[in-house]
C-alpha cells in the first residue's frame, strides 16, 4: 500500500484533528523513520507492533539483555514489518545508542532503567516513546524532562488513557458538555489480584540473560525467578509497586480529563497487611490522597479480597453535584444524579477490520491497541510538528512523580506539601533525601541541572 494512502486510512480510523492529519500527511511522504526498540519483553512488542501498523517505518535495531527474547522480537518484527528484514541486535543500549541513525526509540526496559535509556537516547538525536512511569525516584524523572527539553526532542510517554478512544468521548461529552455540574471529588482504584504470592528460592540466572545488566543501577537481589520476565513489578527495588503501575495511569487520566496540574499535598497509609511471607515487598494494600485546590483524588489498592464495584475493578470515578462518571480501559457510563438527564455509555473501540492480525498476536491487550496506535500517531504527528504530545514527558512526570511521592508518604508516615517550582518538599529534609535513591555502581545518578 503507497505510505500516503496507508496514512489516510489510519487517519481515518483514529478520527484525528484536521492539523495531525496534515502532520502525517508530511510525515508518510517523507524518508522512513529508522526505529529501535530498547526492551523486547511483553510492552515493547506491543508498541512496537502497533507503530508498525500505523506508519512506514523500518525498525533496524533491537536491544535486550535476554537473548533468548531478543531473538524472539526479531523474528516477530521481520515477519510483520513490510521489508521482511531482520533488526540488528544489540545486548547494550548504549552500543546501539552510538550508531546514532535512529529517528525514533522505543522503550519497553523495567522502569529502574527508564531514566538512563530515555535520557540516553534523546542525546543520541532520537525522538522517543517510553513506558510508564518515567522513572522510580522523583529526581530520575526530573532529569528526563530536562533532557527532552535541551536536546528538544519528542517524547511520548506510555500513559495511553490519553489516546483511548471511548475516554476521549467520555472526555468531550461528559466533562467538557459539563454534564456533571461542579466536580468535588474523584476515586481510582485497582483491586486486581496482580501481586505475585510466590515464595521461590534463589537460584542461578538463566545462561540467555544478562543479569547485572538487568539490575543495572538498581539494587542487587538474589535472582529468583520473579525478576524477569515480567515478575519484577513485585520489587520495590525494581519498581513503585502497583501505585507506579496502576495509579499512575487512573491518576493521568483524571488528571487530563480534568485540567489538573500538580497535586499541592499528598498522604498515603497502607503497607503489607495480608500478603504476607512471600518476595514480593510491594505494598499489597494502599490508600492515597492528591490534595488539588478543591478537588481531592483519592487512591486505593488492594490486591486481595473483593472489588466495591465489581464492575469497575481498576477504574477511576469522578463526581459532580449533577451527575456521576464511571471509566475503565473497557468503557464509560455517565449516571445523571437522581435521574436528571440521559444516560451515556461508550466501549472499548476494537479494529480487527482494519488489523486482523489484533485477534492472534500473541498477549495483546486487545482492547488497549486501539489507544496504542492513537498514542503512535500523535507521537508521529508531533514529530513532524516538533510539538508537544498528548502525554508530554512533561505531563507524565507530574502523575508519574506524585506516585512516588505517595509511596515516600506512607513510608514517612506524614502528609507531603510538594513545591512544583521549587521540586522540593515544603520543610521536610528527610523526605528530599529520599528524591533521590542511590544507584549501583558504576551507573550515575542523572542530574536535572547536567544531563
Amino acid at each position: 500500500m503507497h505510505r500516503r494512502n496507508f496514512l489516510h486510512g489510519s487517519i481515518a480510523a483514529a478520527g484525528l484533528a484536521a492539523a495531525t492529519q496534515q502532520a502525517l500527511i508530511a510525515a508518510a511522504d517523507g524518508p522512513r523513520k529508522r526505529v529501535g526498540l530498547i526492551g523486547s519483553g511483553w510492552y515493547g512488542k506491543v508498541d512496537l507492533l502497533r507503530l508498525i501498523q500505523v506508519a512506514p517505518v523500518d525498525v533496524v535495531s533491537l536491544c535486550d539483555v535476554d537473548s533468548q527474547m531478543l531473538n524472539n522480537a526479531a523474528d516477530i518484527v521481520a515477519s510483520r514489518q513490510e521489508s521482511k528484514k531482520r533488526p540488528r541486535l544489540y545486548g547494550d543500549y548504549r552500543q546501539m545508542l552510538a550508531e546514532k541513525d535512529l529517528d525514533v526509540v522505543i522503550i519497553g526496559t523495567p522502569d529502574h532503567w527508564h531514566a538512563l535509556n530515555m535520557i540516553e537516547a534523546v542525546k543520541s538525536g532520537a525522538d522517543v516513546y517510553v513506558q510508564k512511569p518515567t522513572g522510580v525516584d522523583v529526581i530520575e524523572s526530573q532529569a528526563m524532562v530536562a533532557a527532552a527539553r535541551k536536546y528538544e526532542r519528542v517524547v511520548q510517554v506510555g500513559t495511553q488513557r490519553r489516546s483511548t478512544p471511548h475516554l476521549i468521548e467520555a472526555r468531550d461529552k461528559v466533562v467538557r458538555e459539563g454534564l456533571l455540574g461542579n466536580i468535588g471529588y474523584a476515586e481510582v482504584c485497582c483491586y486486581y489480584a496482580m501481586r505475585s504470592t510466590e515464595n521461590p528460592a534463589p537460584r542461578d540466572p538463566p545462561a540467555h540473560l544478562d543479569y547485572d545488566m538487568w539490575v543495572g543501577p538498581a539494587p542487587m537481589t538474589e535472582f529468583c525467578g520473579m525478576q524477569h520476565p515480567r515478575k519484577w513489578r513485585a520489587f520495590m527495588e525494581y519498581s513503585n509497586g502497583i501505585m507506579g503501575d496502576m495509579c499512575v495511569h487512573m491518576y493521568d487520566m483524571v488528571r487530563w480529563m480534568l485540567g489538573l496540574g500538580w497535586p499541592q499535598r499528598i498522604s498515603s497509609s497502607g503497607g503489607v497487611l495480608v500478603q504476607k511471607g512471600v518476595r514480593a515487598n510491594t505494598p499489597d494494600t494502599q490508600t492515597a490522597t492528591f490534595e488539588h485546590e478543591d478537588l481531592d483524588v483519592v487512591w486505593n489498592h488492594r490486591s486481595w479480597g473483593a472489588a466495591p464495584d465489581p464492575d469497575y475493578p481498576w477504574a477511576a470515578f469522578i463526581y459532580g453535584d449533577k451527575g456521576t462518571l464511571k471509566l475503565d480501559v473497557h468503557k464509560y457510563e455517565f449516571i445523571p444524579h437522581r435521574g436528571r438527564g440521559k444516560k451515556l455509555s461508550g466501549k472499548a473501540l476494537f479494529e480487527y477490520d482494519k488489523y486482523p492480525e489484533d485477534e492472534t498476536e500473541k498477549d495483546l491487550e486487545r482492547h488497549v491497541a486501539s489507544a496504542v496506535r492513537g498514542h503512535m500517531l500523535d507521537l508521529l504527528a508531533n514529530i513532524e510538528t516538533r510539538g508537544r504530545p498528548v502525554a508530554d514527558i512533561e505531563q507524565a512526570h507530574i502523575s508519574s512523580a506524585s506516585c512516588i511521592l505517595a509511596n515516600l508518604a506512607m513510608q514517612l508516615e506524614r502528609t507531603l506539601e510538594w513545591d512544583p517550582q521549587a521540586h522540593r518538599v515544603v520543610g521536610d529534609d528527610e523526605a528530599n533525601q529520599l528524591l533521590a535513591r542511590p544507584y549501583r555502581q558504576p551507573w550515575i545518578h542523572p542530574d536535572p541541572d547536567q544531563v
